[in-house]
């Protein structure tokens, strides 16, 4: 039956099918964590949405499920898939900007480096995150937390529309005229509900910010992390500031001066001028950083400035939504992470993200992400080159969740990069309604979203 239906598909689609034996099978079923190795029972690449429709019918007849899936990053909660084939959109990648409307349409397999240039441009910024290479429609299912969210919130909330393709077959468009709960359920409850082909979304004016980077030496790591914490409730929901201790790879990649250095690094973008965001930042320009990038830059640069990497790497993530970063929580982590622990680059990144303003209102018609709790977003990132160095980043990350754990406010489940039970991502209510919307649309669990929204019974 698997066999037919596979070559029943691949005739029938106009875009290609690879299964397990065919060659470029590896590379059509990896994604961006190398060391998730998923086993689908087949990898359609559909051409449009046409060819969406024909795969998820077939999909049905031979009883598999069905993952979508375009840029692969997050694809971890997806667990092996097996039984499931996975439908890759990322073809689809269609874009319309409207300057005058100040909307923009993007087909599911587009990233924001079709985008961000564009609106640049025209004096425009989207919602977008830290990389270019993210796809937006996923990012956008998993709520969207980018360098304007505490002015403007998650990029899903941004949303006004989708094109979906459902577990029937059928493409329907969901806004708020149209089917108002499967629109409702996609803005920040993820891709369980049907398969995205495309998604229209608001921008905003922004013809200048100013933003960039102060590089600190890497045993100053503490001290700037204690001043840019305590530095948090003076600033305004027009200043979104990351602070960061980072390893940089010796690789061409690395600005040269970067390069096998480490240091402790607080980025910010600023929706003001740049005498308020110098005025904002002086605690930190005050102690002196080695190397300063701030100025007056066009939107196009927040692309770039979290200086994320592009292609794909062997990683382990973990973090943790914080309703606040103490002073000793900030001391039992430099200790067990920082320049004094003697671990040296075991953990790659470890970042802290300024949350609240915007993050912490929810507005009318917002959607089931409508907003994310605490004050500071924590992650840590460790790089795996070979099993030592998998031991050694367990037990770092271990340390950081175990250190960090009395602040815990929540999770982000865009940053969460294993299986897990997606109802502790949303207020029960929340997620008793996301049920209902699956149980509407999708009665037979065909779809696997990245983290799992199973219908409700009955």
């Amino acid at each position: 039956m698997l066999t037919t239906t596979h070559a029943l598909l691949s005739e029938a689609l106009t875009g290609a099918m690879v299964l397990p034996g065919d060659p470029g099978w590896d590379e059509a079923r990896s994604g961006f964590n190398l060391l998730r190795d998923q086993h689908p029972a087949a990898v359609a690449f559909p051409a449009n949405a046409e060819d969406v429709a024909l795969a998820v019918a077939y999909a049905r007849a031979a009883g598999l499920r069905v993952a979508p899936q375009a840029t692969a990053h997050n694809q971890g909660p997806l667990g092996g898939l097996e039984e499931t084939l996975l439908l890759n959109v990322s073809a689809l990648q269609e874009v319309r900007v409207d300057p005058g409307a100040r909307r923009v349409r993007v087909g599911a397999g587009v990233k924001w480096d079709r985008v961000g240039p564009r609106l640049s441009a025209h004096g425009l910024a989207g919602l977008q995150g830290s990389s270019p290479d993210v796809g937006i429609a996923g990012y956008s299912l998993g709520g969207g937390l980018g360098w304007l969210a505490r002015k403007h919130g998650l990029q899903t909330n941004a949303v006004t529309a989708f094109e979906v393709v459902t577990a029937d077959g059928d493409l329907v468009r969901a806004d708020h005229d149209n089917h108002p709960d499967l629109f409702w359920a996609l803005r920040g409850g993820g891709g369980s509900f049907g398969v995205v082909t495309a998604i229209e979304f608001g921008v905003h004016e922004v013809e200048e910010l100013y933003a960039g980077a102060m590089f600190f030496p890497f045993e100053r790591s503490a001290e700037v992390l204690r001043a840019w914490s305590a530095l948090l409730p003076t600033l305004p929901d027009e200043l979104m500031s990351w602070a960061s201790v980072m390893h940089f790879p010796p690789i061409p990649d690395v600005p040269a001066f970067a390069r096998g250095r480490s240091y402790a690094v607080v980025m910010a973008a600023h929706l003001g001028s740049e005498a308020e965001g110098r005025a904002l930042l002086r605690p930190l320009r005050d102690l002196g950083p080695e190397r300063d990038t701030f100025a007056p830059v066009p939107p196009v640069v927040l692309g770039d400035l979290a200086m994320d990497p592009l292609d794909p790497l062997p990683f382990r993530l973990t973090h943790r939504l914080l309703d606040e970063l103490p002073e000793s929580t900030i001391h039992e982590l430099m200790a067990k992470l920082g320049p004094e622990s003697g671990r040296g680059p075991t953990v790659t990144i470890l970042q802290f993200r300024h949350m609240g303003g915007a993050l912490a209102r929810e507005l009318p018609g917002a959607g089931a992400r409508a907003t994310l709790p605490g004050e500071v977003c924590a992650m840590a990132l460790g790089v795996v080159m070979d099993e030592a160095s998998d031991v050694a980043v367990r037990e770092a990350l271990a340390d950081f969740d175990a250190i960090v754990a009395p602040h815990h406010a929540g999770l982000y489940a865009n940053f969460v990069e294993d299986p897990a039970d997606a109802s502790v991502f949303f207020e029960p209510a929340v997620w008793e309604r996301l049920r209902a919307v699956k149980a509407l649309y999708d009665p037979a669990d065909v779809f696997a979203g990245n983290h799992h929204v199973p219908p409700a019974r009955a």
